[in-house]
């Protein structure tokens, strides 16, 4: 059998709705076939694409904290750096589909299937469990007149060609979340301009040299705090802890969200009771006081941890969504 034979996400969601219940998470069978398998009999090796200190990066220590007593094996953190996630996808892939090796992913390992970076398809990415769901806000500078939704739209049509929007590259899932956005308010123009990473992009909009961004809240939490920055609208399913006052688009009518989203996932080809522990272990890892802490001072909910079902969901609209607007944008 060769990897491109080997069952898709969506054959092992069927087959356990089928007849893998008994896998499910607290069920007696599931215990009973857990303690007869070995599983993981080794160090669990979790591939990231990103380097030491980075957001994916810390997501992925902060697991292991409680995930290592969990699992009763060592953990480490395999940095697989290059291409937004394409190096780390090839490097899982030439590795054994036993379980022991998988990946902490974002949208850019989505977006490297979507165009074709890497020779696998999404059916073949199948996720273990969702680590964070880390809410945008389209924020703009404190002396901004820009103070609602409205504004937003009104300012935007005044201006050739919209306003100016601080992302990190074309192409990236902010570039992504702010064209879904304009797309739904309205229709209204934009026009991005990239910078190296989150930090460039606050800085030049506290300076103004940019008229909006969407910063997930530990990017903006001290100067929204500090006043330096105002938050307009979030683009989150429910309003975010730390900005209570901030109302969601959804509420005022605009169905956009924009998160940036973590999880663990596998290649498909593991086999089935090997995924289920793995499930299994990571959420209650997370759901662990010390993560759910971690998640509490980044203005995350609870439920950002979820298990296979919830997760695969989630990249499957993640990808739906990001292709059509990819192609929308002609970069596919």
């Amino acid at each position: 059998m060769t990897q491109f034979d080997r069952p898709t996400r969506r054959g092992f969601l069927k087959a356990g709705a089928a007849g893998i219940g008994g896998l499910a998470l607290g069920t007696g069978f599931a215990r009973n076939a857990f303690a007869k398998d070995e599983f993981p009999s080794k160090t669990l090796n979790v591939v990231t694409h990103a380097g030491p200190g980075g957001g994916t990066d810390i997501t992925t220590r902060m697991m292991m904290l409680r995930g290592r007593r969990v699992f009763g094996q060592d953990m480490v953190v395999v940095n697989k750096r290059g291409g937004s996630g394409a190096a780390a996808l090839m490097y899982t892939n030439s590795q054994p589909r036993d379980g022991h090796t998988f990946m902490t992913i974002t949208q850019s390992h989505v977006f490297q299937i979507i165009q074709k970076k890497v020779p696998l398809t999404i059916d073949q990415l199948v996720g273990l469990a969702r680590a964070t769901d880390d809410p945008t806000i389209v924020t703009v500078p404190a002396n901004s007149e820009i103070n609602s939704l409205d504004d937003l739209i009104a300012a935007s049509k005044a201006k050739g060609g919209g306003l100016k929007w601080g992302t990190t590259f074309a192409g990236g899932a902010d570039h992504v979340g702010i064209h879904n956005f304009a797309k739904k308010a309205d229709g209204i123009e934009y026009t991005i301009v990239p910078f190296k990473g989150g930090g460039d992009i606050v800085t030049n909009l506290v300076g103004g040299n940019v008229d909006a961004a969407i910063l997930n809240y530990a990017e903006g939490e001290s100067q929204y705090g500090s006043g330096d920055l105002k938050p307009v609208v979030a683009l989150a399913q429910e309003r975010i802890g730390g900005l209570p006052d901030v109302p969601t688009a959804k509420e005022l009518g605009v169905e956009a969200f924009a998160s940036t989203v973590r999880g663990f996932a596998v290649l498909s080809g593991v086999p089935d009771a090997h995924m289920a522990k793995l499930e299994e272990g990571l959420v209650s890892a997370m759901r662990h006081t010390v993560y759910q802490g971690y998640l509490e001072s980044g203005g995350m909910a609870a439920a950002s941890v979820v298990g296979m079902d919830g997760w695969n969901a989630n990249i499957e609209r993640i990808f739906t969504e990001s292709e059509v607007a990819l192609k929308e944008l002609g970069l596919i």
